[in-house]
């Protein structure tokens, strides 16, 4: 059973929009640069045709990366959801027990999250510890760097910038 990936309508729109550029735009242009490499002779020592085909085999990957992640895609509006609990397009401020520096985060979709903004992906290893969770609830998160440990002091939602 394929797991589905949980992304707000921004997000969604943004993939069909990339996954439409690389099938009308970037595809053709490239099969076009194929054929005018071809036409300059010999391909064992053709590098414009050898980058063509790097190109190609990119495009088509992406493609098919893209087209895989709509086929699981599930547009959830965060605004339907009671944060009540650490839920998806929530915002959550924290604070290292250790430091005493708070933190926020709000969860999005693996392909809009920007950790450098406060947007973290619901598959990250923080969101996962995070998930179901209520004000005052203490966590002990095991990061790529450490143990860390947080209390979490504010649930709520907030529309979400992601530029």
């Amino acid at each position: 059973m394929q797991q589905y990936e949980p992304m707000t309508q921004y997000g969604y729109d943004k993939l069909i929009s990339e996954l439409k550029h690389l099938k009308e735009v970037e595809r053709p242009n490239n099969i076009k640069e194929i054929d005018t490499a071809r036409e300059h002779g010999d391909l064992k020592e053709n590098a414009e045709y050898h980058a063509a085909k790097d190109k190609q085999l990119f495009l088509d990957a992406r493609i098919n990366e893209l087209t895989q992640l709509v086929a699981v895609a599930r547009v959830i509006d965060p605004t339907s959801i009671s944060h009540d609990k650490i839920s998806f397009g929530s915002t959550i401020i924290l604070e290292n027990m250790d430091t005493q520096e708070e933190l926020c985060y709000t969860i999005v979709g693996s392909t809009e999250s920007n950790p450098q903004k406060g947007l973290i992906s619901f598959h990250s290893p923080l969101a996962k510890q995070l998930l179901g969770k209520e004000v005052g609830d203490e966590v002990s998160v095991q990061l790529p760097n450490g143990q860390a440990d947080y209390e979490i002091l504010k649930i709520f939602y907030q529309e979400i910038k992601f530029q």
